[in-house]
């Protein structure tokens, strides 16, 4: 595509279409929306939401940091792109893009994760297709002066000193991170290590744009007041003439099962408040849909509110914290990973605490999690979906985020169903193999953070 080409298509960016509205509702679904594939590969994805005259446009690349090369001695590439996406283009200048965004009411911004990068825009509705043009535009005609590039990495890093580097708690995650995840990509901060990000130049993020930044390898999700077939019609003409090349595969090493614990502990100034940290290797969803429910099941069980299990046995009743959660991350292509955290209460040790648990897990055991508790979970998982689709920002978030690591529309559509199909056999199961505190069926990473004068027991 010429420069002259995207020039004419910017021309029609302040000049407002009309959105015809038109409901589309099927019966079972959450969100109810339709997807379409351009000749190019591009997949489109529309779920119309008529309450207000706006719309959100979300573009995501189904491509993160994991997919970096690895070992090379440089990381942060796929972060470091996505702030100089915000550089320019042969038709845009340095700092423009933006700038046309609010012009026209709207507000924009992008994130990178280890598996995808979204770029989004809020905008009035009629003004849908002239944001198309513009993502459309810095999708193929990325242009970076080399000020830019310079300028911009003293940026990443600036926010890595300031969010990671500053921070023991912060750092403290990414050398835990490091040491679950060993010889996987997920090992690696999204943002880069610090002693790797001042190499990141210009070959570095374009030959990842080159490579990977292409409509086949791209999602685009517009949620809000907009028609199905327009959209289609205005994704053709915009996305639609931008050619699309293959990519390579993406890369996720199986995590081996060291039956050495690894134990981490730091003693820093800056930390307030001790706390516990332990996770453990789990399938994501790519990996097994059904782990990947009762999983997401068992968590909520176990530490969705005040009145779960966890707080009440550690906090209310044993008084041995102040705080405690069981979290899973299973949005991933790789393996994904189940999360504790704890706090321990005042005068209780470390050493106390994490016995605690252990002894709270024991009882779990076998035929500790009841019917009810995982009916009421359910409810509440099943409620929340439901509640997603009252917004307009969030449908596109939850719709583009499943369908960037591998999901189907229809595994998104139709999650109340089964989240409603775990059994509470499932989730015993699911606690008994992962979280069995005496043969887990991957050994646990433990972090301990305490105050730099602390005295704390550590048997």
């Amino acid at each position: 595509m010429t420069k002259k080409t995207f020039l004419i298509l910017l021309a029609l960016f302040l000049m407002p279409l009309s959105v015809r509205a038109e409901e589309n509702v099927e019966s079972g679904k959450v969100f109810n929306a339709r997807t379409a594939m351009l000749d190019n590969g591009m997949q489109i994805v529309v779920i119309e939401n008529h309450r207000a005259p706006v719309v959100t446009h979300m573009l995501w690349y189904k491509v993160g940091s994991a997919d970096e090369p690895h070992g090379d001695g440089v990381s942060g590439a796929a972060h470091f792109l996505e702030h100089l996406m915000f550089k320019g283009s042969k038709a845009i200048p340095a700092g423009e893009f933006s700038k046309l965004i609010r012009s026209i009411g709207g507000d924009d911004n992008a994130f990178t994760s280890w598996d995808f990068t979204a770029f989004f825009q809020s905008v009035p509705a009629r003004y849908l297709p002239n944001v198309m043009a513009l993502e459309a535009d810095r999708m193929i005609n990325l242009s970076l002066a080399e000020k830019d590039i310079l300028s911009e990495r003293d940026v990443i890093i600036e926010e890595r000193r300031m969010r990671t580097d500053n921070d023991p708690q912060s750092l403290f995650m990414e050398k835990l991170r490091a040491g679950l995840y060993t010889n996987a990509p997920y090992a690696e901060p999204i943002i880069g290590w610090k002693d790797e990000m001042p190499k990141l130049g210009r070959d570095d993020v374009m030959n990842y744009y080159h490579t990977w930044y292409t409509p086949s390898n791209t999602i685009l999700v517009v949620s809000g007041d907009v028609n199905f077939e327009q959209v289609r019609t205005w994704a053709a003409k915009y996305y639609g003439i931008i050619p699309s090349h293959a990519t390579p595969d993406h890369i996720r090493p199986y995590i081996p099962d060291y039956k050495a614990e690894t134990r981490l502990t730091l003693h820093d100034e800056d930390i307030r408040q001790p706390a516990l940290l332990r996770a453990w290797i789990a399938p994501s969803f790519v990996e097994d849909k059904k782990v990947y429910d009762g999983l997401e099941v068992l968590c909520e069980t176990l530490s969705g509110g005040a009145a779960t299990k966890l707080y009440q046995k550690l906090v209310v009743e044993k008084k041995k914290a102040t705080s405690i959660d069981l979290s899973y991350d299973g949005d991933a292509r790789g393996q994904g990973s189940l999360w504790l955290s704890a706090t321990p209460a005042p005068n209780v040790t470390m050493d106390e605490l994490e016995r605690e648990i252990d002894t709270t897990f024991r009882e779990i055991v076998g035929n500790g999690i009841t019917a009810d508790e995982v009916e009421k979970a359910k409810t509440r998982m099943i409620d929340k979906a439901l509640f997603a689709r009252d917004s307009v920002t969030g449908p596109a978030m939850v719709v583009g985020q499943a369908l960037a690591i591998g999901a189907a529309l229809d595994d998104v559509e139709y999650g109340p169903k089964r989240i409603a199909a775990v059994t509470r056999e499932d989730v015993q199961t699911l606690f008994d193999t992962y979280l069995n505190p005496i043969s887990p069926k991957h050994t646990p990473v433990t972090g301990i953070l305490l105050p730099k004068d602390h005295k704390d027991h550590q048997e």
